[in-house]
Parts: structure tokens; sequence; C-alpha cells
């Protein structure tokens, strides 16, 4: 692969005929992309489209295993935010602002200490690159912008000594946007931002990227987000028409517009596909064609035999042209057809088959766990959908897991009267991570369950991937896994910690709809906008 980059300090990034390979597996092939500075582009698809090893080749931070070809032309000023902000767990607060901060007091530096010195051609050069760093950034205002986001953030009241490796997931995804609003840099590229943030850290983040003049290539889960801050959708897993109806993956707007439109591309494509088999069909037919069907009626009588023998030469002529002109006609039509609409991966389960009856499920009375939630009631009658909501630090994911039993109360009452309850964590953990998603599927359900309730009986994961160690599966893949294996046992309490962290697009608007099913109890903790804003159950707000 060939790559550069250019000191220019609005430049565009420009992708050509991208292929990233892992080994025998290829997870991007003929990929192209141009983003225009002022351009905000979401990147979407299926789990395992590769969308998050895009954002890695741009930024150059595939692993040394990966085959890459292509080329790639990407502004120098780039900077990427992934799942897992890159710092070190021993690194502090201070160390982190003051890393975001080097090169932007340098640049200043610079600038004053070359002031006086302009008449010597290489220390103007350098100047002037200085200068133009300075500016672009606007540095001299970058310690005072570090003090507001981290303010904005919520991060003030923290100790700036502080080890990163003591902080929430929520608390680093913060410190990273801070460091990125300090910064400013030129071409960003965001891996699921929003994951861990609430809705002032969301609000806040979605200003700072439709005020950024460079480039913006991010990948979400957030409709909404993908609604109020992308100009455009680039679909790694497009429809047999494209993404925007010519062949194309790419889509002008936001998430409500796309959704219509790529729901109307592939009924296209069906409606395209099911016409181009019937007329194959009926091409087929033709090449079977046999004299009958040219020369029908009875045959010559004793003082005709002459002229029918004529005849019959005339219609062997015909009917060998017909059948020509059909073979020619029936092999274009093979040729240009299009692939058959393949079956869209589809949640085939239930999340709930058990009902705890119409008594009461759950009964909290003055919960405590020290340091991390305090709840004086909460009642959930058997078969409820309760949504918790609350910003980062309330205890939201404290709470799923002592009503799961996995996190035990300081103090306080909790009864859970659901026999089986199953919890889909935020951070899903496998005990074997080198095994395959079959095996680790069926090690956590057991033999008997996985033997009656496959894996593959739930379209949660393509089965292209149950043979896949679950370390080579993408984050929202083994999402997806954990999803199955908390739905494998039919259970009667259900929680769910952000469920629609991770996934496609497509299975979190199928998951939505299935929550609203079944007589199971669900519990649904959620920083998603779009899942809060059309919940029609009961909501609860957890407050410090």
């Amino acid at each position: 692969m060939s790559s550069t980059t250019t000191s220019a300090s609005l430049a565009p990034l420009v992708v050509r005929d991208l292929r990233v390979a892992f080994g025998r597996r290829t997870v991007l092939d003929g990929i192209d992309l141009v983003a225009q500075p002022g351009r905000r582009i979401g990147l979407i698809g299926e789990n395992g489209a590769g969308k998050s090893t895009l954002l890695q080749a741009v930024a150059g931070t595939l692993p040394e295993l990966a085959e890459v070809s292509g080329t790639i032309e990407r502004p120098a000023d780039l900077a990427l935010l992934a799942q897992e902000p890159p710092f070190a767990d021993g690194d502090t607060i201070a160390d982190v602002l003051a890393t975001a901060l080097r090169p932007l007091r340098e640049a200043v530096a610079t600038v004053e200490r070359l002031a006086g010195r302009l008449d010597d051609p290489a220390a103007a050069e350098e100047y002037a690159a200085a200068l133009d760093l300075a500016l672009a950034h606007d540095a001299w205002d970058a310690d005072r912008r570090a003090l507001l986001a981290a303010e904005q953030l919520g991060l003030e009241h923290l100790d700036r000594q502080r080890p990163v490796g003591s902080l929430s997931g929520g608390q680093r995804t913060r410190l990273a946007l801070a460091t990125l609003m300090t910064r400013r840099p030129r071409c960003l590229l965001l891996d699921e931002p929003t994951n861990h943030l609430d809705d002032e850290a969301v609000a806040l983040l979605t200003a700072f990227l439709r005020e950024l003049p460079g480039v913006v290539v991010l990948t979400s889960h957030d409709r909404v987000l993908l609604d109020e801050a992308c100009t455009d959708l680039v679909d790694l897993d497009p429809v047999g028409t494209g993404t925007d109806g010519r062949g194309g993956r790419r889509y002008g707007g936001g998430w409500t517009a796309y959704a219509q439109a790529r729901a109307a591309a592939r009924r296209r494509w069906e409606e395209i596909f099911a016409a181009q088999q019937e007329e194959i069909a009926r091409l087929r037919e033709a090449t079977r064609i046999d004299r009958g069907a040219i020369a029908a009626g009875r045959g010559p009588r004793d003082n005709d035999k002459f002229i029918h023998a004529f005849k019959g030469a005339n219609v062997d002529r015909a009917l060998a042209r017909r059948k020509r002109d059909a073979e020619r006609r029936l092999e274009e039509a093979e040729r240009d057809q299009v692939r058959r609409p393949p079956a869209p991966l589809r949640l085939s389960t239930g999340l709930t088959a058990c009902g705890t009856g119409s008594g009461r499920a759950i009964t909290v009375r003055e919960l405590t766990v020290e340091g991390r939630l305090r709840l004086p009631a909460l009642d959930v009658d058997g078969g409820e959908r309760l949504l918790v909501t609350g910003a980062n630090g309330t205890g939201k994911s404290t709470l799923l897991g002592v009503l799961s039993g996995r996190i035990a109360p300081t103090s306080g009452v909790v009864q859970v009267s659901a026999e089986r309850v199953a919890e889909l964590a935020q951070d899903p953990w496998f005990a074997d991570p080198a095994a395959s998603a079959r095996a680790a599927y069926e090690r956590a359900v057991g033999p008997d369950l996985a033997a009656r309730r496959p894996l593959r009986s739930l379209g949660l994961l393509h089965p292209r991937e149950h043979p896949k160690p679950v370390v080579l599966l993408s984050v929202g893949q083994r999402r997806r896994l954990a999803l199955a294996i908390a739905v494998a046992g039919e259970p009667d309490l259900l929680l769910l910690d952000e469920p629609t962290n991770h996934l496609s697009l497509s299975l979190v608007t199928e998951l939505e709809e299935a929550i609203g099913a079944g007589p199971g109890t669900v519990v649904v903790a959620s920083h998603d906008r779009w899942l809060r804003r059309r919940w029609a159950g009961r909501s609860v707000a957890l407050t410090k």
C-alpha cells in the first residue's frame, strides 16, 4: 500500500481501492473514499463490515499482520479516537492533557523564539511552519480550551494526578474528547465516540464536530448523532443497487433519510432480481423449443409428402435460428443478472419466553452500594419494561449488576422473584478468548441448551463467524455473541446495559422492537437518545 501525507492545513482525505486482509480473511476490498474539508462522514454497515478497520487503515494503526493494498492520502494533522482511548494506565490526567498541549505550546515557543531572526532563511522557514501550526490550531488559546473542555465534560473535579487506569470508561472517553477539543486536528477519526457519554457530553461533541473546519470520519450506533452531525453516510455493506440507488456506497444526508432510502433500494433490488429470474426462466424454456411449437398440426397426407418434407426443412432452419437467438439472449441475461439479495441476518428469537406472573418481579428498598449507587425504592411488576436513565456515575450499571447478583449491595433490601435472570453487560467477558464463538456459546449456556437452541438458530451471529476465535470477532460481533448467550436460556428477567452500543443499526432496530414483545420482564439502562425518545414503557432517572 502507498500512503502520503500533506502538510496543507485543510487537505482532503482520499482512499483508493483499499484492501485489508488478515490471512485468508478479507475485511475490506475495493474501498474508495474521498472526504473533503468541512464534510462529516458517518461509516455504517453490519458488525464485521470493517468500519473500525477502515479508520485504523487511514490512521496507519493496523497491526503488522494486516495485509494492505491501495492508496491513502491523508492530512498530516490527523487524530484517531478509538473505542478504547490509547492511554497508559499509569499516566495521570495531567500527563494526558500535557501531551495534547505539548505540540501547540512548542509551536508558540518557536514563533516567539524566531520572531527576531526572520532575516535568516532557515529560521524564517521554521518560523513559518510553526506559525502555520499555531494559527491553524489557535495555539495561544489552547490552555484555556483545555481547562474549559475539562469543565464542560465534567472532569474539573478530578484530581489531575489521578491515574488513567482508575477512571471509568465514560471518564476515559471524556478525557480523550478533552484532548481532541484542545488540539482541534484537521482530520479527525472517531470510532463509536458516544459510548459511555451522557446527553450533555454528546451535545458538546456534536457542537464540536459541526464547528471543525477539517475532515471528520466517524462510526457510530448513535442514530441521533448521525442525523445531527453527519453530512454524508458511507455504507460498507450496501444493498445490490448501492447506497445511492446507482451502485455507489455514499448517501448525502443523515440516518433518518438514509434508512428510508436503503429500504427502498432493497425493495428495488428484490424486484429487479425477481423480474430477471422470470425472464431467465422464459429464455431457458425457449431454448428447449421443438418443431411442434413452430409447425403444429396434422402430419402429411400421401399426396403432399414431398411438400411437407420441403416445408419441414424450413421449419428446422427456423427452429435452429430461434434456439440460437434464445441461447444468446439467455447468455446475456445470465451474465448481466444481479446477485440474489442475501437474506439479512435477523434476530430470530424472543428476548424473553417466560413470565413471572402478575406479581412483583423486583423490589428494592434503601439500596446502597458504597461510592456507586444509592436508591431509596424501586418496584417493577412482572412483564413490565423499565428504562433506567441518568448521567455518567449515577449507578445504572451498578443497579443492573445488583439485580443480576453480580454485585453485592453494601446495605438495603433487594428481592428478585425471577427464576431465570440474564444480564447483557456493557463489556462482555469470555473465559477463553481463543475459543471459537460456537465453543464460547456452548461453554456459557451448557451443552444441553446449546444442542436444544444452537447458536445459528438465534439469528444474532452469522454462521461464517461461528468457527472464528472470539478474539478475532469485532467488538459488535462479541456483543452479538453475548446477547445470544443472555437470551438463549429464555429468561423471565432480562437486564440490558447499553444494549445498542457497538451493534449494527439494523440489529438495533430489531432489538428495540423485540424489547416490547414477550412475556418476561426487561430492564434497560441506556444513554441512547433514539431509544429513549421512542420508549413506550416506564422510565426511572437515577441521580448522584
